[in-house]
């Protein structure tokens, strides 16, 4: 066995260096964890929106909204079903133009009733649903034009 002798301020400074990267990737992931708290991961928090909040008609409404991924610019086509002023039914549909879009568009549509439905309108917006962050991105823009819309 080889023994070699390591000043102690070596050990001293790798020893911070150590520490101070705990610290810089515990202040990263603070974030990320925030948002995967509840369940499949979908924050329904309330939004502020520009028209307000206010009385919404009952009835469908469908909008489009778009999102920016590493490869291209996405969109997602959503219709909600209003009632008193929460959702009742929604339907999303994609179109994607990346294979790794497909999927989480895919993922973000199979979760997304479980968390909208029964939610008022003006509490909705996710952050993430089964995985897909940016989908929700191109949702939360739909719903504001679906705010616009349904506002009576």
């Amino acid at each position: 066995m080889i023994r070699t002798n390591v000043p102690q301020s070596v050990r001293t400074a790798s020893a911070l260096v150590g520490v101070a990267g705990l610290f810089v990737l515990a202040g990263c992931s603070g974030a990320a964890d925030a948002e995967t708290d509840k369940g499949a991961g979908t924050d329904a928090s309330s939004s502020s929106s520009d028209s307000g909040s206010g009385t919404y008609a009952d009835g469908t409404y469908t909008a489009d909204g778009s999102y920016q991924t590493p490869e291209t610019v996405e969109s997602i086509s959503v219709t909600l079903t209003l009632a008193d002023g929460k959702v009742t039914d929604v339907e999303v549909t994609g179109d994607p133009q990346a294979p790794e879009t497909e999927e989480y568009q895919s993922k973000f549509i199979d979760g997304i009733a479980d968390e909208v439905v029964g939610v008022a309108l003006d509490d909705l917006k996710v952050s993430r649903v089964s995985g897909s962050s940016l989908t929700s991105g191109g949702f939360n823009a739909a719903v504001e034009s679906i705010k616009e819309q349904a506002a009576s």
